[in-house]
């Protein structure tokens, strides 16, 4: 599937995540039977840049790893369909997602697997938000968006051990 994967970037060395998020992200909408060509819109920057987004969106005035603006209202499992797309582009616009490479690379070291699987997990995190999946409470949901997370990073041999930083 051609999905078009548009990354803006305001932080210097973020090019080099470029490439992998180019990856990860038609392979979560694959795993997911994403059958319509779809857009996401990336921008990565820093916990300042992250924390000024999640103030003026959400109105919580702090920092995080991933923010994701889904376009439509999905349930989780549902998928979008033709009649979603954009008339002008023939894509489906998905939505956005606002990744912390500044926080990435603090959880890639905190939990031990790098920066490069951290990225990876929190594209394929938000992409699951942008398919309707959250995890607001700590139960089945939680759970459920967890599965479908290490699945679709197995799938690409993303594992939690032996990742770069």
């Amino acid at each position: 599937m051609n999905h078009e994967i548009i990354i803006e970037t305001e932080v210097d060395g973020a090019e080099e995540y470029a490439d992998l998020l180019r990856q990860v992200i038609p392979a979560a909408l694959d795993a997911q039977r994403v059958d319509v060509p779809c857009e996401v819109d990336v921008l990565l920057t820093n916990d300042e840049g992250i924390r000024q987004i999640n103030l003026e969106q959400r109105e919580v005035d702090r920092p995080t790893d991933v923010l994701s603006f889904p376009m439509f209202d999905f349930q989780p499992g549902e998928i979008p369909a033709g009649e979603d797309a954009d008339p002008g582009s023939n894509l489906v616009p998905l939505g956005d997602m606002v990744i912390s490479l500044e926080r990435a690379r603090a959880q890639g070291e905190e939990f031990g697997h790098g920066t490069r699987r951290e990225v990876a997990y929190l594209a394929v995190h938000s992409v699951l938000h942008l398919l309707g999946y959250d995890h607001m409470d700590e139960g089945p949901m939680k759970a459920q968006m967890r599965e479908r997370e290490e699945i679709i990073l197995g799938r690409l041999g993303i594992g939690r051990e032996g990742q770069d930083g």
